[in-house]
């Protein structure tokens, strides 16, 4: 009875996936619903249609501007427009732009500098490097917008672009990209369920940028004035409370610079060591995995472990001042400088104290080619230095401050996760929308 049972199911299972089948065609651009089509972009809408020179047209007057910079890479929005009288006008400055127009930048498209224009930005002109969007009546602007930033859009650019240092698309490749074209209802049903989830995006995003100036605020607050203090003094770095001491940072820990194991020798790779290198000290407090470990004999051969909480300071590079403390025993690279705090400081309050100083330890490095702050240099950096339970208070203060960061950053992880879900089910039809 039991295989009879289990014959009749997987009958159904099969015939329900033949109907479902039944209910999709196979495309150019994938397998998307029967009622469906696909169109080229240049048949759905204006590409580029206005143009205006600023120089000639009003060389006295102010207007908007919007380059590639004001658009936040995979944002949709337009966070930053330029004001600029028409005589100064850049030379790309030509494109006229009207609300509702979507923006899509031709060059490098994988960063996704896309956005679709709001009613106040209506009469604009942007730079060259957008091609300028304009849907015809059978073309949802918002659905647009969302189709843009899918992967099957994305392929279709990388393998049309051209050129070396700057890969762009020609607007007759533009007008050439295929698009998914539901019923317009449907379009505009997909573009109202992905912008919900684009706002509470947004809405985390602001919650973010509040607190990271809470942040700020706090720790130009603590690092200088501390807690509850009334007499303060002058010194070589600025005002402090008169019981902190100004030290060097060779004076509150050991520093050790990184090095790399030999990368041709199979033996030091590979392991369960972290090896820390720039790229893996993102915003975050604490650097907790890296690209690549190594094993206790590449340890070994390049000198000291890390301990957990040791303070990271990337001091050759780009990117010079970004700071993070160790989540577990690790090695790092010769492009960081190491900080073991000793037990008569908090290396917390230190992680903050030289977070404060990253911008001054930049001015550090010079105009060399590759920056760099030598590890004698680095060494003199001086701190503002508070009494070891005043150190405790402080960190624990912008400790709960990264908490809630912390928070806030994984909840927008899990809301893009679901974004992108959405994303792959409606833009192809796997998952239908009722449209009342």
């Amino acid at each position: 009875m039991k295989k009879v049972d289990m014959h009749n199911n997987r009958i159904q299972e099969s015939q329900i996936k033949n109907m479902r089948n039944n209910l999709f065609k196979q495309t150019e651009i994938g397998r998307i619903p029967k009622e469906w089509e696909v169109a080229q972009l240049v048949e759905v809408a204006k590409i580029n249609k206005e143009a205006v020179d600023p120089v000639r047209a009003f060389p006295n007057s102010k207007f908007l501007y919007i380059d590639i910079d004001s658009v936040g890479n995979g944002t949709g929005v337009i966070s930053s427009p330029k004001e600029i009288v028409g005589e100064k006008a850049p030379s790309r400055a030509r494109r006229v732009i009207h609300r509702n127009d979507v923006l899509m930048s031709t060059v490098r498209p994988y960063l996704k500098a896309f956005a679709i224009v709001p009613k106040k930005l209506d009469g604009a002109i942007c730079s060259t490097g957008f091609a300028v969007l304009t849907c015809k009546e059978n073309l949802s602007p918002h659905y647009l917008l969302h189709t843009i930033f899918s992967k099957a859009v994305i392929n279709q650019c990388n393998k049309m672009m051209v050129g070396g240092q700057y890969p762009a698309l020609s607007s007759s490749q533009v007008g050439k990209i295929k698009l998914p074209l539901p019923p317009l209802p449907e379009q505009q049903k997909i573009a109202e369920i992905l912008s919900t989830a684009d706002e509470a995006i947004q809405k985390v995003d602001e919650a973010i940028e509040k607190t990271q100036r809470l942040k700020q605020g706090l720790m130009s607050h603590l690092l200088t004035k501390g807690i509850g203090h009334k007499e303060f003094k002058e010194t070589e770095i600025g005002r402090i409370p008169k019981e902190w001491e100004v030290v060097e940072i060779k004076n509150i820990g050991k520093v050790i610079t990184g090095k790399t194991p030999p990368t041709s020798n199979q033996e030091f790779w590979n392991g369960e060591i972290p090896f820390i290198t720039p790229v893996d000290i993102q915003e975050a407090k604490y650097v907790n995995k890296a690209e690549r470990n190594i094993t206790l004999k590449g340890a070994e051969k390049v000198g000291t472990l890390l301990p957990k909480d040791t303070v990271l300071v990337v001091c050759i590079g780009s990117t010079i001042g970004k700071v993070a403390l160790t989540y577990s025993q690790c090695i790092s690279n010769q492009q960081i400088n190491a900080v073991i705090v000793g037990d008569d400081n908090n290396s917390h309050y230190v992680y903050y104290a030289i977070s404060f100083k990253s911008g001054f330890l930049r001015s550090f490095s010079g105009t060399a080619a590759v920056p760099i702050i030598k590890k004698s240099l680095f060494e003199t950096l001086k701190l503002p230095l508070a009494p070891l339970p005043e150190q405790q208070e402080i960190a624990d203060i912008l400790g709960s401050v990264d908490e809630k960061l912390d928070l806030l950053k994984e909840k927008k992880e899990r809301f893009k996760k679901i974004k992108k879900g959405l994303m792959n089910d409606l833009l192809t039809g796997q998952k239908r929308v009722k449209v009342s």
